[in-house]
C-alpha cells in the first residue's frame, strides 16, 4: 500500500512542506510506504483539453500530464496539504485534480489544511465536493492548522505537538480505508471472463 502526500501550493516561501514532511515521517514510522509529491515537479499547463479525462476518447499526450497521471495511479490513498486562499484552495491543486480521473477513483483522501482562524476548513470543504465527483472517498478525520504562523519558533518551525493526536486519527482512518478499498478497486478493474 502506498500513500501519496500532495503539496497543494507552489508559492515561494510556502508553509506546506513542513506539514507534508511531518505526515510522511508519521506514516513511515508506522511502516507505511509514503511519498511526498510536490506539484512544482509537475508543471502542468492550465487545463485546455477538449474533453475532461472521464469522457476523453483518447488519453492526454502532454508529457507532464502523462507523468502526473502515472504517478497518481501508483497511490492507494492521498493526503492533500492545502492552504486556504480567499476561502478556497489553490488553482494549482484544482488543475492537478482536473487532469486525472480514473486513477483517483475509489481511493480515500484526507487533508491537512492551514490558514487564518478557520485553519483551512473552507478549502477542505470545497475539495471534498470535487473529490466526490472524482469518485474518491474523503475522510472525516483531518488536521486543521489555524493561525499556523503564531505557532512557529524562532527558526520558523511549527510546533507539531499541537496536532499529534489529530495526525494519528487522520493516519488511522486513511490507512483503514485504503486497505478496505484496494480489493474493491482491483475487482472493478479486473476484466470479466
Amino acid at each position: 500500500m502506498k500513500i501519496q502526500v500532495i503539496l497543494g501550493s507552489t508559492r515561494q516561501k510556502r508553509f506546506s512542506e513542513q506539514p507534508g514532511n511531518w505526515i510522511v515521517k508519521k506514516l513511515q514510522e508506522k511502516g507505511i510506504d509514503a511519498e511526498l509529491l510536490d506539484l512544482r515537479d509537475y508543471p502542468l499547463p492550465f487545463f485546455e483539453e477538449p474533453a475532461s479525462p472521464n469522457s476523453s476518447p483518447t488519453p492526454f499526450t502532454n508529457p507532464e500530464v502523462v507523468k502526473w497521471t502515472q504517478k497518481v495511479a501508483e497511490g492507494d490513498g492521498y493526503i492533500f496539504i492545502t492552504p486556504e486562499y480567499n476561502h478556497g484552495y489553490s488553482a494549482v491543486l484544482k488543475n492537478a485534480l482536473d487532469y486525472v480521473y480514473k486513477e483517483w477513483n475509489h481511493k480515500p483522501a484526507a487533508f491537512i489544511s492551514y490558514g487564518g482562524p478557520a485553519g483551512g476548513t473552507r478549502a477542505v470543504q470545497q475539495l471534498k465536493e470535487v473529490l466526490l465527483e472524482l469518485q474518491m472517498h474523503p475522510m472525516r478525520n483531518n488536521v486543521h492548522m489555524p493561525l499556523y504562523w503564531s505557532h512557529l519558533n524562532d527558526q520558523g518551525q511549527y510546533d507539531f505537538s499541537l496536532i499529534e493526536k489529530s495526525g494519528d486519527g487522520l493516519v488511522e482512518q486513511l490507512v483503514f480505508w485504503a486497505e478496505k478499498l484496494k480489493p474493491i478497486r482491483e475487482e472493478l478493474t479486473t476484466p470479466s471472463k
